[in-house]
Formats: C-alpha cells, structure tokens, sequence
C-alpha cells in the first residue's frame, strides 16, 4: 500500500500552545506527532508516502531524512494553500497505485488499513471513509451510510448524542477522482465528498479504532498523555 499524508495545513487553532512549527510536527512527549501516524502506517503496511507539504514546509525534511532512512517517500510542496483536494490532486503524480490511502497528518486513527482497501477493492468504490462511531460530539460534522455501508449524506456540525464521523482517513481511487471537473484549489469535504454523494459511490467502513485529532489545545495536551 501507498499513502498520501496530508501535512500542510496552517494549524492556526494551535498556535496559542505550538507558535513555531507546522501542526503535523507538533511535539507530543518530545516526538513529532508525524512520527507516531509514519509508525501506524508502517505496521499497517504502507511502504510507500507521499508527503503534501505547505506551511513551513523545511521543518519536515530533515526528520523524514532521519524517520524513513530508506527513502521510501516522495515530496510535494504546495506553492500556495490548495486545499485538501488541490493537495491530493498534486500528490497523485508522485503516486504508483490506483488506489491510495489518503489521510491528514493532524490525526490518529488506527484503523486496520489492509481491512480499509479490501473493502474498497470489494466494493469498487470510488471514495472510502473509515467512519467513527462517537457519541455526545459536535466538534465533528456526521456522515449517514445506508444498509449496504453507501454514504447517503453528510450532515453540518451540531451536537449529536450518537453518530459517525468521518476519521479523516480513506482509500480512494485515484483515476476515478482525477476525471472529476475540480477546481485546482478545493476542499475534498465539500468540492468532491458532498458535491459528488448523489453518485453513489461513496462508501463508509466503520472501525472501533482508537483516534485523536491535535488540532484544538485541548486534544494536543490529551495525546501528551495517551501517546505515552
């Protein structure tokens, strides 16, 4: 398997506990939190990435110099903010396999990839979500799937006693999204997962899986304590 991460984001939210440094490279117990997703992917069986890089975008390259010895990884360098979408559209050149895991580097999710892609091969979806089951959340916008796991629709943020989110990782088709009329900058939320939903061809694969999102103070200074 091959990953695209996401990791170019501004991390404005977090600026107030971690000024200096991309989101993704934020410490957690004196580690990048880059380097705890890179060791779930690789005991999943990635062995190959794609690095979508923008903000303070040097931070990165001497760690993945030092984390992926072997070189495994290939770089793009947004020259302006391209979005989630835009970014993914500039990591596919460097990408080898039609389908890829694609997931943001500001996020844990442990979900079991191999189980991911053969539901997704399976399925032959064009767009996979690994979907959270949570409850009492409104930081999260929800995702409704329908009886066969299809992804029927996408619902605002707002509190919810009990729902799925979207973990923020997936397996897509990268043929399948490259032939969509999409802007070169775009959110893959809303330009492509809501825009295109009517299709049908979106899927979700729920996982009890641990997760964390750094992206708030308050979920930065939980994973000091959970990524022991």
């Amino acid at each position: 398997m091959e990953a695209i991460v996401l990791a170019g984001g501004l991390g404005t939210r977090l600026r107030s506990v971690v000024p200096d440094l991309p989101k993704c490279m934020a410490p957690i117990n004196g580690t990048p939190f880059l380097s705890y997703l890179i060791d779930h992917l690789i005991f999943q069986g990635v062995t190959h990435f794609v690095f979508a890089l923008g903000y303070k975008s040097n931070e990165f390259i001497h760690f993945l110099e030092t984390k992926l010895p072997n070189h495994n990884y290939s770089l793009v360098i947004e020259d302006t903010p391209l979005g989630t979408g835009g970014a993914i559209i500039l990591a596919a050149s460097k990408t080898i396999s039609n389908d890829v895991i694609v997931l943001n580097g500001d996020s844990l999710f442990k979900v079991n990839l191999i189980e991911l892609m053969h539901f997704h091969l399976d399925s032959k979806s064009s767009c996979t979500l690994a979907l959270k089951s949570m409850q009492n959340f409104e930081r999260y916008g929800s995702v409704e799937i329908n009886d066969d796991a299809i992804i029927t629709s996408f619902k605002e943020k707002k509190f919810i006693a009990a729902g799925l989110i979207n973990g923020g990782v997936y397996a897509i088709n990268i043929p399948n999204f490259l032939q969509k009329n999409l802007p070169t900058q775009f959110s893959i939320e809303k330009e492509f997962l809501e825009k295109f939903t009517h299709e049908g061809k979106f899927y979700g694969h729920v996982q009890d899986a641990y997760f964390i999102d750094i992206g708030i103070p308050e979920d930065f200074t939980k994973a000091q304590k959970e990524l022991i």
